[in-house]
């Protein structure tokens, strides 16, 4: 499951940090704060991998 966008990515790799505690998780807000407590170290490193080349900034609304 790639990441869809830029912002999702980056999401997920500071959730990454938290899990590694690279972090302290009262740093994170919204949806990085959200990742850290509901998805597997496993499952933020397959959404922070890969490039961020040609994904939109955003995920569009009516894209789901």
């Amino acid at each position: 499951m790639p990441a869809k966008s830029k912002s999702q990515q980056k999401a997920a790799g500071l959730a990454l940090s938290v899990k590694r505690g690279e972090q302290k998780k009262g740093e994170l807000t919204g949806a990085a704060r959200e990742m850290a407590e509901s998805m597997s170290e496993e499952e933020l490193e397959e959404l922070a991998s890969g490039q961020r080349k040609g994904k939109p900034e955003h995920k569009s609304k009516s894209g789901s």
